[in-house]
This record gives structure tokens, sequence and C-alpha cells, in this order.
């Protein structure tokens, strides 16, 4: 019976090897991500196969060793070889070496080869999507369906033989052998699906069965880990490194009731698996899946559209219907599908920038450094333009570089243009918004760009952004479109240039205005004193003017009152002047007539009577 495992064992070691270098020619020919990924599982299969072929030869030289011993024991020359050494069981001593080194250098191999399988046609499935050779594609799907049918084959086989006679080496070939035949059928299926016109069947495929790998890599690493800790129970026979759990529960779905049973024998210590509740869910299995299944698909038929939402029914491929928000039916999937937008929501994307947390919470920004992730923008100098055709310039540049950040706010108004009309809608209208901003800022003006024009820019992008919208039937209304960090390009110093001839302009304006301000303000000194000396002259003329003609009025009107009484009036022209003379001096009335007086005049100096008449505060 061994030697029939150990054909076995060598079977499938021929069959893994034959289908695996079959399936990497049909791979290569068909150009199939999914079959590169199946051929990597089937090579792993035929290096287990190898290894576990092996490992039975050393078990089987190790058994016909100990026969011999044990016939040469009975013999007359028994004594010859009672020595307990180690030279003495060359074939057990060889089983022993490779178990202890060979074995777990395998492991690790096996690990190193699906982490870097897994990570080779993911990379390769993100770059390089080839499609399917439209000419071999059906020879494929005709030839991966023929290796799951013969890796079936062999691989229950060797599964049942395993299973009944306990044999554990046999096991981990025939459980890949098994997986790999469910594995080449999953690729036929990919194919058949681009066949059926979803050409991204394969590429999904293909990325499912990575995952695959990375769940063998790492079910490899924690056996590695748990080997370190395992207890070494002497005469007990540990199970082989390289025997996966994942390709044998792929292989016989069926033991994971004898797991879960024995699992729960061990956890609760009385035989669980043996209860009625037990034994009916493992013989209704199908049934209650059943039950599940149809409740999952009766599910489906209720529809709950949320307040501001719409919900598109789809029947069969095509649009059937629109759900307003609240409760409503269709058919189970897959005949009805919903697919729900939300219409009430003011969706936002960015141009000509990738915002940045940190930067938007930044406060103020300068030009010389930079806001976000930002793009460069062409952009027309009408100035520079208008300066060049005039001087004949060749140095001047009509063009130049521009830094903008232009948020665009959306909201859905037909949800069945915004799903059918175009694929990804989202990319496209941002598609849209960036070409109808590279147009536009390229026939603009920097100057006016960075001074005044900023709203009038805004408002035309908007409509010139929803007029594209609406030529490629989004469905979508544009709701705002902002300028906002308008400056030039931060890279090569180009903004502190720039900078520095915005300072120099503006220095030059402020030293303008500052000139016309005085030339203004000497202007209207002088003009104001003309003004004021004119009026002076003229107030002074009239003045004179009038005391002229007073006099001379007042002449002629003292000769009548002179010839009525001149005595009177010389003696009141007298007291006038003599009024008019001494009105400032100290003045002394003597009222006694019968005395005589002396008077003295003192001629000094004498202090004025307003330094004397001084008043003095007293301050704290």
């Amino acid at each position: 019976m061994e030697r029939n495992t150990q054909k076995n064992g060598l079977v499938n070691l021929v069959v893994a090897l034959s289908v695996f270098i079959a399936a990497v020619a049909v791979a290569t020919l068909a150009k199939s991500l999914a079959g590169y990924a199946a051929s990597s599982f089937l090579c792993l299969g035929a290096l287990i196969a190898f290894v576990s072929w092996f490992q039975m030869r050393l078990e089987e030289n190790e058994r016909l060793e100990k026969l011999e011993l044990d016939e040469l024991a009975r013999s007359k020359g028994a004594s010859l070889f009672e020595a307990k050494d180690a030279g003495s069981f060359p074939a057990r001593n060889a089983r022993e070496q490779f178990e202890k080194f060979i074995v777990p250098a395998f492991a690790v191999f096996l690990l190193l080869s699906e982490a870097a399988a897994a990570w080779g046609i993911w990379q390769a499935s993100g770059k390089y999507q080839t499609t399917i050779v439209a000419a071999n594609a059906t020879a494929a799907l005709s030839l991966f369906s023929i290796f799951a049918l013969l890796l079936f084959l062999f691989g229950r086989f060797s599964v049942t033989m395993a299973r009944l006679e306990k044999h554990r080496l046999l096991l981990p070939g025939a459980s890949f052998l098994l997986a790999g035949a469910y594995v080449s059928a999953v690729v036929a299926l990919g194919i058949a699906g681009v066949e059926a016109k979803h050409p991204r069947a394969d590429f999904w495929v293909a990325r499912g069965l990575c995952v695959l790998l990375a769940l063998l890599a790492l079910e490899n690493l924690l056996t590695l880990l748990l080997e370190i800790y395992r207890p070494r129970v002497k005469g007990k026979v540990a199970r082989p490194l390289y025997d996966s759990r994942v390709a044998g529960l792929l292989a016989q779905p069926e033991s994971l009731f004898t797991t879960a049973a024995q699992t729960l024998d061990y956890q609760f210590g009385f035989k669980v698996s043996e209860t009625w509740i037990f034994q009916a869910l493992k013989k209704n299995l199908p049934a209650f899946l059943f039950i599940q299944v149809a409740a999952l698909i009766l599910s489906s038929m209720f529809v709950f559209v949320d307040a501001g939402e719409r919900a598109v029914r789809e029947h069969c491929g095509r649009p059937a219907g629109v759900f307003e928000p609240g409760a409503h039916l269709k058919l189970p999937w897959p005949i009805d599908k919903v697919y729900r937008i939300r219409t009430e929501q003011i969706q936002s994307f960015a141009v000509g920038y990738t915002p940045d947390e940190k930067m938007d919470s930044a406060g103020v920004v300068l030009w010389t450094v930079a806001h976000s992730k930002e793009e460069n923008f062409l952009v027309g100098n009408h100035a520079i333009t208008a300066q060049a055709s005039g001087t004949n310039s060749s140095n001047a540049k009509p063009v130049g570089l521009i830094t903008v950040s232009i948020p665009v706010q959306f909201q859905i108004t037909n949800v069945t243009d915004w799903i059918y009309k175009n694929s990804n809608p989202d990319d496209l209208l941002h598609s849209l918004a960036t070409r109808e901003v590279v147009r536009y800022l390229a026939g603009s003006d920097l100057n006016e760009l960075l001074s005044q024009g900023r709203l009038a820019a805004a408002e035309m992008l908007r409509d010139k952004i929803q007029d594209a919208a609406n030529a490629r039937s989004l469905g979508a209304k544009i709701v705002f479109v902002g300028l906002q960090d308008i400056h030039p390009p931060t890279a090569n110093d180009v903004a502190a240039t720039y900078e520095k001839v915005v300072g120099a302009e503006q220095a030059r304006l402020a030293t303008i205005l500052t000139a016309e301000s005085a030339a203004i303000r000497t202007n209207l000194s002088a003009e104001a004193t003309s003004f004021m000396l004119t009026n002076i002259a003229d107030a002074n003329r009239l003045r004179l003017q009038t005391q002229a003609f007073a006099r001379a009025a007042a002449f002629t009107n003292q000769i009548p009152a002179y010839k009525a009484a001149p005595s009177v009036y010389r003696q009141r022209q007298y007291l006038q002047a003599f009024d008019d003379a001494t009105a400032n001096a100290r003045k002394y009335i003597l009222l006694v007539t019968n005395t005589t007086d002396v008077v003295i005049f003192d001629l000094e100096d004498k202090v004025r009577a307003d330094l004397m008449n001084l008043s003095i505060t007293n301050t704290p």
C-alpha cells in the first residue's frame, strides 16, 4: 500500500507539473492576467507535490531499512547489528535531516514565493491591464476548462485515498491539485466573462487570485511562527509545514464541519457534534443555505430612499424609472437594481490644486509659499504684448504662468442622465471643467486676473462649464466656481521676482501720487495766498476810499456848524482833541478851589500798568 501511495504522489507531481507548463503557455498566448496568477498557484502545487513525493520516498526507505534490520535481528548474526549508533540507520538519519532542515527551508521558500507572486501580479494588473487576445480567447477558455477537469479527477482521487489511508504526505499535493482545479475553473469563467463583453472580468479574477496567494503566504507565515513554539512530543507525527489548510479547505469544504465539530467538542467538553441540532444542520445544510439565500433575495425587493436622494431603478440593465424619497417595491436582485444619488447635496471638486488641510488652516499664505499641491496654467499678458508690438522687442513674452485654486461646486439634477448618459460622470465633469479653465486662462490677461477681473472670470467660467456639462447631458447644475489663491508659480523664485516687480511698480506709482499731491498742495496754496492778498488789497482800497469820503463829508458838514457857533465849535474840537490825546493818561481832578496847590512832575520812566496788574495763580 505504501508503494501505491508513493506512485500516487509521483502521478500528482507529473500531472501538476504538466498542467503548470501548459497553463503558462496558454496564459502567454491569451495574455490573461488571471492565467498568470493561476500558473503561479499551479507552480506552488507542483513544488509541494515534489517535496511530498520526495519525503514519501525517504519514509519508504526508512521503512525498508527497519524491515531489513528486523530480519537480520532474527538471524544468527543479530549481535553484529545491535549497535545503536547513528551510523546504523542511514535512511532514518536522512529522513530526520530532511525534516529538520530542508522542510523548514522549503516552507520559507514557499512563503517568499507566494508573497512575491501576489505582489508581482497585483502590480502588473495595476500597471499593465492587458486584455485577452480575441483570437485565442476561445482556445484558452477550452484549455483551462480541460485543466480544471483533469486536476479535479486526479485531485479528488488522491484526496480520497489520503483520507481513507490517513496518509499525511499525500494530502498536501492532492489538496493543491483539487484547489488548482477550482482555480482553473475560475480562470475559465473570467475568460468567458471577457467573451461576454465584460472586459475587466479577467482583471478582477486575477486580483482575486492575488488575494488567495496573499492568504496562503499569511498562513505559511503563521505556521512558521507557531512551529517555533510547538511542543515536541516524542512519537507524535507532526503535520508537514507545507501542508496548507487554506488549500485543504478549498479542496474539501466538507472538512469544515469536521473541524467545527472537533472544536465545539473540545470547547464544551462533550459531544456537541452528536446533538440533534448539529446533526440536523449537517444533514439539512443545503436547505438552510437555500432559505438564507431566498431571504436575502426577498429582502432586496424593498427599497428605502432617504430624504435628499433619488434612486434609479434598473430593470435587466435598462433604466425603468426614478424612485422619490420613501419606501418602494421592486423585483428581486439581480433582475432589478437600484442606484441611489444624493440630488440635494452640494458636491465639489478642485481644479488646479489638491486640497491640503494643513495649508487651509494656515491662515495668511504668501505668494512665495506653495498654498497646496498646485498646478500651473498658461495665461496671456496683454500689457507685454502691446509693449512688444510697439517696440518690436523679441524678448517680450505674450504669455506667462499662473497658479490658481478653483473650487467647483455642483448639484445633480437629472439622475438618469448622470448615471446612463456618460461613463464615470464625476471624472468627466472634472475633465470638462479643467478644459474650460485652460481655454479661458489662455485668452485672459494676467494683470487683470490678479487685480479686478476675478469675479467676472469666475462667473464666465461657471457659464462655460455649465454649457460643456449640458452638451454632454451630464444632468448636473454648476452652482459655484471660485477663483482663489491666484499667484505666480512658486518654483524657481518666480513669485519672489514677480513680487519685486509689483513692489517696484507700486513704489513708482506711490512716488507719482506723492508728487501729484505736492503739486496740488503747492498750487492750491499759491492760489489761496493770491486770493487772500487780492482780497486784503481790495479791502484796504475800500477802507481808504470810505475814510476819504467820510472826511470829505465831515468837512462839508463842519462848515455850517462853525458858521452857526464858532466859539462852541472851537471849544468842542479842542475838547475832542484833548480827549483823544489824553485817552491813556492818568488824570487828577482838583475839586478844592480855595487852596494853593503845588504840582510836581516826575519824568522818570514808570512801570507799565499791564505789568503791575498781573494776576498770580497758585498751582499745587
